[in-house]
């Protein structure tokens, strides 16, 4: 047991093996970077930089921002190594495969499911503030019941029935990926250019009502555990690099990327370059609108802008920008998790039904409804706070395993082509593998136990299917039996 969960598979055999599938080829460096944009300016920006300011890092948001910001840099050149080097969709989890082993590579790929089918749930749980303060415009007003999730962060029922427009939003964007890469990367492009415009409109907007004084003390004086101080900066990092985990998506459009080992680590560092800028831009004007403890709201923007009545125009642009800004990172989230179950089903992990491509639409059709239905459930049910703690832990341990394997394969396979390499690996491998655990390190025991509890399960699939289903195992049996024949 302890070999096959160690054994590794061969960078170039992962190739290999991913080119058996065949996907639609069709995205340069301005669809990956759309992606990259699409699946970071979202959530962040328009839900937990408000409630990271409110609750821990008060002003100093700006500085958490710079702080996940880093350690995303030294985690985004290492996957741009691995990108252009290993071109497949299966992301983390194939990279782990190709250097740490089958087991970790299962733990890793389970840990995807948080960081992509999760995350979504989190920006589609958000997707219904923004909306229903949109629809309050014209008078209509929802059911609480049919707004709000039946389960609080601390799994106590709520006494409502389900988000439903949550699930309406997951059910739309679901279908636009089911009929082909080219139409939903030509749907976030647009959203993308959109959202941006709107985003750099409400800075330049704001930024003229800015009050300085607000952000004095920038660190506020530490009250507790994480709230305020460093420690307060360092729980505010961990939140808002939920925020960031979307770079990560574009190297999973590998397999539709036109010229991946020169596009790839383009698409990568440009869209996280862009995002953290806007980020610490909005989050100045956030906390210079109006004091930081106001902002733990479930649409911290438009709290902003409506307290200052010469930027009620705004509040309507804010409404807009944000629905469209967090539906293209629920788009890119599910492009993204269809293309893993289906590079883990090729592997014999997952059943063969996952690796299924539509005959028209060369997309993973199957993959794709399934991850929509379980978006849609957990956004149903489950609130932001849980989603969103659950997702960052996922990622964060993806992040440090990818870190780990380009420092493991420069000296297990020194003679494999590295179309991108970094300088300096050692070091920036290991402060991209220490910025992570550091980060790790702020979440609570609850959060803890919920990731053990999702982990448990996620080897109880394993050892019930994948164990004897993998290709790996399958081989090495049949190379036993020819050899005692």
């Amino acid at each position: 047991m302890l070999k096959q969960l160690l054994r590794t598979k061969h960078p170039l055999a992962v190739n290999n093996e991913a080119g058996e599938i065949e996907l639609r080829r069709t995205l340069g460096p301005w669809g990956l970077t759309a992606i990259g944009i699409g699946a970071v300016i979202g959530g962040g920006i328009f839900v937990i930089t408000g409630n990271a300011a409110a609750e821990h890092a008060g002003p100093a948001i700006m500085l958490s921002f710079v702080l996940a910001a880093i350690c995303c840099t030294f985690c985004a050149l290492c996957y741009a190594e691995f990108a252009a080097m290993v071109p497949v969709s299966g992301s983390a989890y194939s990279y782990t495969y190709a250097t740490l082993g089958e087991g970790a590579a299962w733990f890793i790929g389970w840990m995807l499911i948080l960081e992509y089918g999760v995350s979504a749930s989190a920006v589609a749980s958000s997707w219904t503030g923004y909306f229903v303060s949109l629809l309050s415009h014209v008078g209509i007003h929802l059911p609480d019941a049919l707004i709000n999730a039946p389960l609080d962060a601390h799994l106590k029922p709520t006494g409502a029935v389900v988000n439903l427009p949550a699930i309406g939003i997951v059910a739309v964007l679901t279908g636009i990926c089911y009929v082909g890469i080219k139409e939903s990367a030509g749907v976030n492009s647009a959203m993308v250019a959109l959202k941006i415009i709107l985003i750099v409109l409400v800075i330049f907007a704001g930024w003229s009502y800015v009050d300085t004084s607000l952000w004095t003390p920038f660190i506020p004086e530490n009250t507790g555990p994480h709230q305020y101080g460093w420690s307060g900066v360092l729980r505010g990092a961990s939140m808002v690099f939920f925020a960031y985990i979307g770079f990560e998506a574009t190297s999973v459009a590998a397999q539709e990327s036109l010229n991946p080992k020169r596009d790839l680590p383009i698409g990568m560092l440009a869209s996280l370059a862009i995002c953290t800028v806007l980020y610490i831009a909005m989050a100045a004007v956030l906390t210079g609108l109006m004091p930081y403890t106001q902002l733990g709201t479930s649409e911290p923007v438009v709290t902003a802008v409506a307290s200052h009545p010469q930027l009620a125009w705004l509040r309507w642009i804010v409404e807009i920008g944000a629905l469209i800004g967090l539906s293209s990172v629920i788009l890119c989230m599910c492009i993204g998790q269809p293309r893993i179950f289906m590079i883990m089903a090729n592997d014999g992990l997952l059943p063969p039904v996952f690796t299924r491509i539509h005959p028209k639409y060369r997309t993973p059709h199957i993959n794709t409804l399934i991850t929509g239905a379980g978006i849609a459930l957990l956004a149903g049910v489950f609130p932001l706070d849980i989603l969103g703690d659950l997702t960052s832990i996922g990622t964060l341990i993806s992040f440090a395993a990818v870190c780990a394997g380009v420092w493991i394969l420069r000296i297990a396979h020194p003679e494999i082509p590295r179309p991108f390499r970094i300088r300096y690996a050692p070091l920036i491998c290991f402060l991209g593998i220490a910025s992570c655990f550091a980060l790790l390190s702020t979440f609570s025991g609850y959060n803890w136990w919920l990731t053990f509890i999702w982990t448990f399960a996620g080897f109880g699939l394993y050892f019930a299917y994948g164990y004897r289903k993998s290709k790996l195992h399958r081989e090495s049996v049949a190379t036993a039996a020819t050899a005692s024949t």
